[in-house]
């Protein structure tokens, strides 16, 4: 099969050396400034830095104004959206890198409210828990009812907090779970004002339950019956 001219030019085109100056001409993103925000693209971001590159202020202004238009055509759902041209100008904004000096339609968002400092959480010092195994939590309701006046209220509300306090020993250390030593803890939690002897309260007995282990052989068997 004979070739055409056509194909002739092409692979001579194909073959042909590539000048270095013709690479250096093709422009990469990675060598480009970083695009702001993705959403609107590289040449929106190069109309928002020619912008901020105009000496005039009020020609600045108009060619702001005229960037805002195009962004609201490009994405017509903001035209709807009620903070639509707040978001438009706070986006300008970010892109010009909070240089951009005009009179803003709109208040714009400041370089500081972009990235907040969160507040520091508070976190609990575990130096400050008395017994790690009955937690924060159980120290800070003793030490409530500690303050309390003497009262029914107050007495049933000890027995509730040392019998929760016999089942979190009990869970901690199987071996070594008594009465008096539930006491003592609380009277050393309150600082002496919860002072009890085993006889003075009742805690219940907690046992340990043994989940029962069903025989495979009879459940299989119950199903063949069927």
């Amino acid at each position: 099969m004979e070739n055409t001219a056509a194909d002739i030019n092409l692979r001579e085109i194909g073959n042909a050396p590539v000048s270095p100056d013709i690479i250096n001409m093709i422009p990469y993103n990675t060598g480009m400034e970083p695009i702001l925000l993705n959403e609107y693209g590289r040449n929106i971001q190069n109309l928002v830095d020619f912008c901020v590159s105009i000496p005039d202020r009020e020609e600045r202004t108009r060619c702001a104004l005229a960037i805002a238009d195009i962004m609201t055509i490009l994405f017509p759902a903001l035209k709807k959206d009620p903070n639509g041209q707040q978001k438009i100008w706070d986006h300008i904004n970010i892109m010009s890198r909070f240089e951009l000096d005009i009179d803003f339609p709109v208040p714009v968002i400041r370089a500081e409210e972009t990235n907040p400092v969160p507040e520091p959480i508070p976190y609990s010092n575990s130096r400050e828990i008395v017994f790690r195994y009955y937690g924060k939590h159980i120290q800070n309701m003793v030490l409530t009812v500690a303050d309390m006046e003497e009262s029914e209220e107050r007495k049933n509300l000890i027995g509730v907090i040392a019998n929760h306090m016999k089942k979190l020993m009990l869970a901690h250390n199987k071996e070594s779970v008594s009465d008096a030593k539930v006491l003592r803890d609380l009277c050393f939690i309150s600082n002496g004002k919860i002072d009890l002897m085993p006889g003075d309260i009742h805690l219940h007995d907690y046992q340990e339950v043994t989940p029962i282990k069903q025989n495979k052989n009879k459940k299989k068997n119950n199903r063949q019956n069927y």
